[in-house]
């Protein structure tokens, strides 16, 4: 049988401020990919989804960013290496306080928005990750896309590695996302985001921009909480998993 975690970004918002349903979202995905207060989130929010998860069984995980609340973390900007390794180990140390005061712990780093870009392919970007993520906790996974550096650097430094997919993204020829600003980035129809998850579970493959079929084997696939309807779509991502045979787990 196939086996896929659903991640969503959660604790998006920021006083009283509120992207993401986080309540029900946590009903259906496995694992939290938590916002640190660096792209979104607040030390009340970030408690509150902490204990959230930890009532519901999810997974914790930091998800790491540029400090960028204005922009949310979707501005590419040039940070020092040492500067952003810092500014890493400081966002998981922040979450970490929520989740073991919950009971629970954070059991991986994801990063964020121009980030996540960002460390695809540059090795100084992705170098600084990595180091913040050892500098936190040497064991946490990280996640991240197939083929970037980031998860060639973490392996390389010990880290577990877990590569993702994106239902409701499109793919270049290249494997990697379609920015944001392009047209037809995001996949809108919920009827192919369901069959492009379930595709990309039982294959390990999925459709680029151009047509071709491309190989994504991911442990874990991605539902945006801040896209509209996202709450039902998750639901129907899940469900259609679940009836074709896929078992939905978290990778940690």
């Amino acid at each position: 049988m196939s086996t896929i975690d659903l991640n969503a970004d959660l604790g998006e918002g920021f006083g009283r401020w509120r992207l993401t349903d986080d309540e029900q979202l946590l009903s259906v995905v496995t694992s939290a990919n938590v916002a640190c207060g660096f792209h979104a989130g607040d030390p009340v929010t970030m408690r509150r989804v902490c204990e959230l998860a930890a009532e519901r069984g999810v997974t914790i995980g930091a998800q790491v960013s540029y400090r960028d609340l204005a922009g949310f973390g979707r501005r590419a900007m040039d940070v020092p290496p040492a500067e952003l390794a810092a500014e890493v180990a400081y966002q998981i140390g922040a979450l970490e306080v929520f989740a073991r005061a919950a009971g629970a712990r954070v059991a991986y780093v994801k990063p964020h928005g121009a980030l996540y870009n960002r460390v695809v392919h540059d090795e100084r970007q992705a170098a600084a990750v990595v180091d913040g993520v050892l500098l936190a906790d040497a064991t946490l996974p990280v996640l991240g896309l197939p083929g970037s550096r980031l998860l060639a650097l973490a392996g390389k430094a010990g880290l577990p590695t877990v590569p993702e997919a994106f239902a409701d993204r499109a793919y270049t020829e290249q494997g990697t996302l379609v920015p944001r600003s392009e047209d037809g980035a995001v996949v809108t129809d919920p009827d192919a985001v369901v069959e492009r998850s379930v595709r990309l579970a039982r294959t390990g493959t999925v459709t680029s921009r151009s047509g071709s079929s491309l190989a994504v084997r991911a442990r874990s696939l991605c539902l945006h909480g801040d896209t509209p309807g996202a709450v039902e779509l998750a639901r129907r991502v899940r469900r259609g998993l679940e009836e074709s045979g896929v078992r939905v787990e978290a990778f940690v």
